[in-house]
């Protein structure tokens, strides 16, 4: 593998960037990422579902701390798994000071999607973090690394103080990170702290600092990033607005089109030429999930791309299989659309949301579902009239988000997220014993173009084929030798996907 890769696989979602996903996009010399988000709560799911393939089982065995592990099985795993209709149990939600139950399913959590990523191969691993998700960042991170992370994608926010956790890791020194808190009066402590020594069943030797890749989508933050932060910051990704998940808002004031999405403008562009000058590697996303995109993004002197829809779409990521399907075929029809819906996230930041019948994309379907916030990732931490810090939640019941101090205004339109992406994954809650939380899917601009890398007379295609196809073409110049181009094409036989071994050189 180069110093660095051309194409870094985006952290779609909670649980769609997965394991498998990651794993062979890196075993292809690129940089596979997991989604680092809610990573808890799926571990806590997937034993619950009984651990099929055993691959949890496997995770937790490598995992240096066994008394831990064994308490995470303990509590979470059912043999032969739930039944449909009942409810998963859940970890306790994440808050500015965390029991140690969950701290301990937050390390052991990512260190089993991080360790399974890495199996099979040599080549470096990514996780991505929410900035916004702050109450979980100590814990998570300090999991990853213990599993050999080597990258740590973040944004979603100014992950300014994230390197010097990092740095901090590697003795496994006490780390802290301050929460920000709406009301907060000056001098008040919102400041979380983790020893990773507190946690340790037995010594072990430093560990490796992961590089860290913060994700910005301006000029004036990627300077500030890499002249603020409090650590080294190794490269940018440069999301732009067609990228899928979260986007940032528009600059300046607020206008909706006639189809109520938001309107970007010049302030909203990038200035290559001065991102060029921060001497710094970048990487291009939103709407590069092309081959002549990437060639694009080289010219411009971009390190390479980050490409999530077209990943997002393959055999191996964890979006269930009934949407994934559902949505190629409408991109194959010419029929995908993907809407930039300004109010449905609590976090107050534009969503993009894949238009889908039967799933919260519609508003009669997410109408019908009563007023729930128990998982709390997206939550705003605020000031109590006691001086404490509480959470509220712009999707959960009215009354409740009121007598907190929300703004009813605030709520309307407003979706719980957080529950949604379990369920596009596979992982939904039951309520009641009669009902289960429907997806959201979230998707690029792009999605309609997935349909490229189909070969004729298929459905689907896995993740080998959307990185040979993206590097296709290139020149051998371009950083990699003629045997690189080749290894780049290939991916190890299986079961699940015999076709992939038998792509065509680049």
């Amino acid at each position: 593998m180069n110093e660095y890769p051309v194409i870094l696989q985006g952290g779609m979602g909670a649980g769609v960037s997965n394991w498998r996903l990651a794993q062979a996009v890196s075993r292809l010399g690129q940089l596979g990422v997991v989604s680092g988000t809610a990573l808890d709560q799926i571990l806590a799911r997937r034993l619950q579902d009984g651990d099929p393939g055993g691959h949890m089982r496997r995770g937790l065995n490598a995992f240096p701390f066994s008394a831990m592990a064994e308490r995470i099985w303990q509590r979470y795993f059912i043999a032969g798994g739930k039944s449909e209709r009942t409810p998963y149990r859940l970890a306790p939600p994440h808050e500015k000071d965390n029991p140690r139950e969950l701290i301990e399913l937050d390390i052991v959590s990512n260190f089993v999607e991080v360790f399974l990523a890495r199996e099979g191969h040599n080549n470096p691993v990514g996780i991505n973090y929410l900035e916004k998700v702050q109450t979980a960042h100590l814990s998570t991170i300090y999991g990853a690394m213990l599993a050999g992370v080597g990258y740590v994608v973040m944004g979603a926010g100014i992950p300014l103080k994230i390197p010097g956790v990092l740095d901090r890791y590697v003795e496994h020194r006490a780390a802290e990170y301050t929460v920000h808190v709406t009301g907060a009066l000056e001098g008040e402590d919102a400041t979380m702290v983790f020893n990773p020594r507190d946690y340790l069943e037995c010594e072990l030797g430093p560990l490796t600092r992961p590089k860290f890749l913060a994700i910005v989508s301006s000029n004036t933050l990627a300077a500030t990033m890499l002249k603020k932060a409090n650590g080294r910051v190794d490269g940018l990704v440069v999301e732009m607005r067609t990228a899928g998940g979260h986007n940032a808002p528009p600059r300046g004031k607020a206008q909706l089109s006639d189809a109520g999405e938001p309107i970007y403008g010049e302030r909203d562009a990038i200035d290559m030429g001065k991102l060029r000058e921060l001497g710094a590697p970048f990487w291009l996303a939103g709407g590069y999930g092309h081959p002549e995109k990437l060639r694009e993004a080289l010219e411009q002197g971009a390190t390479g791309i980050q490409v999530g829809t077209a990943f997002e779409f393959s055999d191996e990521s964890g979006l269930r299989e009934d949407y994934k399907r559902a949505l190629l075929a409408k991109a194959m029809a010419g029929e995908a659309h993907v809407f930039t819906d300004p109010l449905a996230s609590p976090t107050r930041f534009p969503f993009k949301v894949a238009r889908l019948e039967g799933t919260g994309s519609e508003l009669e379907v997410y109408a019908a579902r009563p007023r729930i916030c128990d998982l709390g990732f997206l939550r705003e931490a605020y000031r109590t009239p006691e001086g404490t810090v509480g959470y509220r939640c712009a999707a959960e019941p009215l009354s409740l988000y009121v007598s907190k101090g929300g703004n009813a205004e605030d709520s309307l339109g407003r979706k719980c997220l957080c529950n949604a992406l379990l369920a596009n994954i596979g992982h939904p809650q039951a309520r009641n014993g009669s009902r289960t939380e429907q997806g959201i899917v979230t998707a690029g601009d792009d999605l309609g173009c997935v349909p490229q890398f189909l070969a004729p007379g298929r459905s689907s295609y896995c993740a080998a084929e959307v990185v040979a196809a993206l590097l296709r073409g290139l020149p051998l110049s371009a950083g990699r030798s003629s045997a690189d181009a080749r290894s780049f094409a290939h991916c190890s036989p299986s079961i699940e996907h015999p076709h992939c071994a038998e792509l065509e050189t680049v």
